[in-house]
């Protein structure tokens, strides 16, 4: 009888202490942020933050100093360490070994191009891809043992032009992503209005064109998404402000359907940057430079078309890249011209975004990543 008692005290005791969000949500209170920037004001290179999952304040580590326009970033699969683009002419890739509260550079080498403004780390963490704006061209390099990054093993150019002659009398690799299962690379090109498709080998690192996708003549295609389930693919695209929805399988992008990220009836300049979807699978968010906004889309579950929720202000001038936090609680959107992160509470209801009052001052900001 005594050992009924405690087993039914124990169990009321459990069934009366709240879970905390950690155990919620699995996400640690503090994770680190890593900020890529151009160096050409105040920045001093690659900056390492705590940020507080419950309170959506940062407070800075450490800066990997001495890289000139260290603008886009990846991670490693065992997040010992990032990879980040030198964004010059004659550009390069960086190696970075992440601690606890330190960041500090391996090596450099060669982008084997102009102007890398991508970059992403396969799912072996083996073999890392850059994209090369200026020269058109994609490289895959290879990750040693002791995370440095080896010489370009790669190099694909790109071929062609499109309609606008002031931003496509030639390729434009813009972005570089790895599908889910590790076997496909999908480019979107904003010179030549293409999202080439390439199957990959993680065992030897090569590329294989397979089978590419074309999209509006003029649009620009710039940053690409999957959706968390695997199934749906999304390019956003620089100079029409559209996003292109695609079905995806067994390396095909086949289209679903074109949406603008602008409000209806809109004509001034407007730049669309960079595309996230919420890690319950449920809103795409959109970011429009000069219009500065974000724009949030709820997305159907049976067959990923998109229905426009809201637009929201990013506080802010030119969103060249924006953040969700692994708990989908935070937007963090990176302001590049008015120098701030900007941090705002994201309802996982209904999608929307309001400020937190919070925000990280840091110079020129073009790249976020979590390292949960």
């Amino acid at each position: 009888m005594k050992n009924a008692f405690l087993f039914l005290f124990l169990c009321s005791l459990m069934a009366c202490t709240p879970a905390t969000e950690k155990e919620e949500t699995n996400v640690p209170a503090e994770i680190t942020l890593l900020v890529g920037t151009y160096t050409s004001k105040d920045s001093e290179g690659v900056y390492m933050y705590k940020f507080n999952t419950e309170t959506g304040e940062a407070r800075l580590l450490d800066i990997a100093k001495g890289l000139e326009n260290p603008s886009f970033l990846a991670l490693s699969p065992n997040h010992k360490n990032a990879y980040v683009v030198g964004e010059v002419d004659g550009g390069s890739v960086t190696a970075l070994s992440l601690g606890d509260s330190t960041i500090s550079q391996l090596n450099t080498v060669s982008s084997g191009g102009v102007h890398p403004c991508h970059i992403a780390v396969d799912k072996t963490g083996k073999w890392v891809f850059a994209g090369n704006y200026s020269s058109g061209s994609l490289v895959v390099l290879p990750i040693m043992a002791n995370g440095e990054v080896g010489e370009p093993k790669q190099t694909i150019k790109h071929i062609g032009s499109g309609p606008n002659n002031g931003r496509q009398s030639g390729p434009h690799v813009h972005s570089v992503n790895v599908s889910p299962n590790n076997k496909d690379l999908f480019v979107p090109d904003l010179g030549i209005d293409k999202v080439m498709a390439y199957r990959f080998d993680e065992k030897t690192g090569e590329l294989k064109e397979g089978k590419t996708a074309t999209v509006t003549a003029g649009s620009g295609p710039r940053h690409f998404t999957f959706h968390p389930n695997g199934k749906y693919g999304y390019v956003i695209q620089e100079l029409s402000g559209s996003i292109t929805a695609f079905k995806y399988s067994d390396g095909n992008l086949e289209k679903i359907e074109e949406t603008s990220t602008l409000p209806e009836g809109f004509e001034g300049k407007s730049a669309s940057s960079d595309i996230h979807i919420s890690p319950d699978g449920k809103f795409l968010y959109a970011a429009n430079r000069f219009h500065d906004s974000i724009a949030v889309f709820a997305i159907d579950a049976k067959n990923g078309k998109l229905t426009l929720v809201s637009h929201h202000s990013t506080m802010g001038q030119v969103p060249r890249n924006f953040v969700i936090d692994p708990s989908g609680k935070y937007v963090l959107v990176a302001n590049q011209e008015s120098d701030t992160v900007i941090i705002f509470n994201r309802d996982e209801k209904t999608g929307k975004l309001s400020p937190t009052g919070k925000k990280i001052n840091v110079s020129m900001p073009v790249c976020l990543v979590f390292v949960d």
